[in-house]
C-alpha cells in the first residue's frame, strides 16, 4: 500500500549547504511537506524551533515581537540555524530577524505557506541577506522508486498526504475548508466566501487551459476584475501559479492569453 506507515519520500530539494551561509525562506502551499523535510532531512538539528502554529506563541509575538529574540539570547545561540515555522502570520517578527542575522550571526530558516502577508505589510524582507526556495506538490521523479501511480495522482491530486491515502476524498474536502476559513477569511481576502468557493471550483476545472477571465467570472457570478484579482490571491497563497503566453514567436501570432497551473 502507498502509505504504509506513511514513510518519508525524500524530496528534491537541498538546503543544508543552502542554510550553512544564508537565511532560507522556504514557502509551499500547506501539507507540501515542508515540516516532515526539516525532521527527515536535515543532518544537524536547528538550534531551536518556533512555530506560530502554536497559538500561545504567536499571541504571545504578537503582543510582543521580540520574545523570540529574548528566548535565543537566553539559550545563548550564536552563529546557529533557527527556524521559525509560518513567519506570514506575524510579518512583524521579519525586524527581529534581520537584527538577530546583524548581531548574533543566526541563519534563519523561516517557512510558510503564504507569501501575501509579507508583501501587504512591507516588512523588511532582509534586503537579499536571504534566498527563496519552494516546495512544491510532489513530483514524478521523487514518485518513481515507489510506483507513480498516474491515475492517483490525477484523482487525489500529488499533495503527500492526499496521494498517500487509501481514501483521500475527506482530507480534500477539509483542505477546502481550512484553506477558505484560515487563509481566504482570515485574512479578509473577500467577504464572499461562497463566491470564491464557485471561483476555487471554476478554476481546478480550468487548470492548465489558457484563461478565460470572463467565463470563469459569469460561472461564479463575479465581476470579469474580481476574478483577475482572485488568481493574483492563488498565486500569492501558493496554490497556482500563471504560465506567462509566449510572445517571442516571429512565425505565428503570439498567444495573448497566460495558463493557470495547479502549484
Amino acid at each position: 500500500m502507498l502509505n504504509s506507515g506513511h514513510r518519508y519520500i525524500r524530496r528534491d530539494l537541498e538546503l543544508e549547504k543552502l542554510l550553512s551561509s544564508r537565511t532560507v525562506f522556504l514557502f509551499g502551499p500547506r501539507q507540501t511537506g515542508k515540516s516532515s523535510y526539516l525532521r527527515s532531512r536535515l543532518s544537524t538539528p536547528p538550534a531551536a524551533v518556533f512555530s506560530l502554529l502554536d497559538q500561545s506563541l504567536l499571541l504571545s509575538t504578537l503582543s510582543e515581537p521580540t520574545r523570540i529574540r529574548q528566548e535565543i539570547e537566553a539559550r545563548g545561540i550564536r552563529d546557529a540555524v533557527v527556524v521559525i515555522d509560518e513567519i506570514q502570520k506575524n510579518p512583524a517578527l521579519m525586524d527581529e530577524v534581520h537584527l538577530m542575522i546583524e548581531e548574533r550571526s543566526i541563519r534563519f530558516l523561516l517557512t510558510g505557506s503564504s507569501a501575501r502577508s509579507l508583501k501587504r505589510s512591507g516588512v523588511s524582507l532582509l534586503g537579499g541577506r536571504g534566498s527563496d526556495r519552494r516546495m512544491h506538490v510532489f513530483t514524478w521523479h521523487e514518485l518513481q522508486a515507489s510506483g507513480f501511480d498516474l491515475q492517483r495522482a490525477l484523482n487525489a491530486g500529488l499533495l503527500p498526504p492526499h496521494y498517500l491515502a487509501d481514501d483521500p476524498e475527506e482530507g480534500l474536502a477539509a483542505y477546502v475548508d481550512r484553506y477558505l476559513t484560515e487563509e481566504i477569511a482570515a485574512e479578509g481576502l473577500t467577504r464572499n466566501l461562497p463566491a470564491f468557493a464557485r471561483f476555487l471550483e471554476t478554476a481546478a476545472a480550468s487548470n492548465a487551459q489558457l484563461i478565460n477571465y470572463s467565463n470563469i467570472a459569469r460561472d461564479a457570478q463575479v465581476a470579469r476584475q474580481t476574478v483577475v484579482q482572485w488568481f493574483g490571491v492563488l498565486s500569492d497563497t501558493l496554490l497556482a501559479f500563471q504560465l506567462p503566453a509566449y510572445t517571442a514567436s516571429r512565425k505565428r501570432k503570439a498567444i495573448a492569453t497566460a495558463k493557470a497551473l495547479s502549484g
